[in-house]
């Protein structure tokens, strides 16, 4: 259980940044769970490629440039889809799916010109086992914006899921709020990736944050339940990659996933065997 991290300086690498993400990401995983938009993340994750992809043609494998490229057209897209919304009187969310096939597409093509099919896979499947210095420093970097900054945005993002009245008529800024709140997932999305890829950047964020609806019914139950399972997964998942001989990445989702079903079943809260043992209620 201990020693692959004991033994090997790549595997405590990979460990570090993973418990970076798991730390942060899932706190905004409830929050997109309560909002209803649990698929903004994996848009905001596909929409980033084109600018990662461009960061990589002008600069190759550098993490700045691709975290920088990736940040703006994350950005762009999420404000964008928020603008169009507005200005066609349209859902946000199709302007969102329609924006993210459209990066995403873009971003693969542009990857593709160099014709190395390696770089593509790194690009969408991630190397958790290869995370350098500059990969960590933005996952830690990005977990220590996120977690100061939610504290302050609490009240409000809190207050705008559960009663958005109620929040506009105390004069809270909702718009505002979200345009913070979905930057925050852009920055996530973007520490993410190197580790994860840009089709499983969402893993950590969103699978601990839907388990944890199964065993809390306050907020910050729900956070500390999912940031508790997120680190689980990420440490269970490394150990599945080393000892079965699995891609470190897909491992730590399909750990995630495994807690999730447990959740499911088991979870106190609505979990299936809850509803089952649950005493019917007299008859009057």
């Amino acid at each position: 259980m201990l020693d692959p991290f004991l033994e090997f300086g790549f595997m405590r690498r990979a460990l570090v940044g993973c418990l970076a993400l798991a730390v942060a990401a899932p706190v905004l995983g409830v929050f997109l769970m309560l909002r209803r938009t649990s698929l903004t993340a994996e848009v905001l994750a596909h929409g980033v490629t084109p600018g990662i992809a461009a960061g990589y043609l002008l600069a190759g494998l550098s993490v700045p440039a691709m975290s920088a490229g990736g940040l703006v057209a994350g950005l762009l897209v999420a404000l964008g889809a928020g603008a169009l919304a507005r200005s066609t009187g349209g859902r946000e969310d199709a302007s969102l799916a329609a924006l993210y096939l459209i990066a995403l597409a873009l971003g693969v093509a542009l990857v593709s010109l160099r014709g190395d099919t390696g770089d593509l896979t790194h690009l969408l499947f991630g190397q958790v086992l290869g995370v350098d210095d500059p990969a960590l420093l933005l996952m830690a970097g990005v977990a220590t914006l996120t977690l100061p900054a939610l504290a302050i945005a609490w009240r409000p993002l809190a207050l705008d899921c559960f009663d958005p009245a109620f929040a506009a008529a105390e004069g809270v800024r909702g718009g505002l709020w979200h345009m913070l709140f979905l930057a925050l997932v852009v920055l996530n999305v973007l520490a993410a990736f190197q580790a994860m890829g840009t089709l499983m950047a969402v893993g950590l964020m969103m699978l601990p944050a839907v388990a944890a609806r199964h065993w809390a019914r306050e907020l910050s139950g729900l956070v500390y339940a999912a940031v508790a399972m997120a680190v689980l997964s990420a440490w269970l998942g490394l150990l599945a990659s080393y000892h079965l001989d699995m891609p470190s990445g897909p491992a730590i989702v399909l750990t995630a996933g495994l807690l999730w079903a447990l959740s499911v079943v088991c979870g106190p809260v609505d979990g299936l065997l809850a509803r089952l043992l649950r005493r019917p209620h007299l008859a009057r």
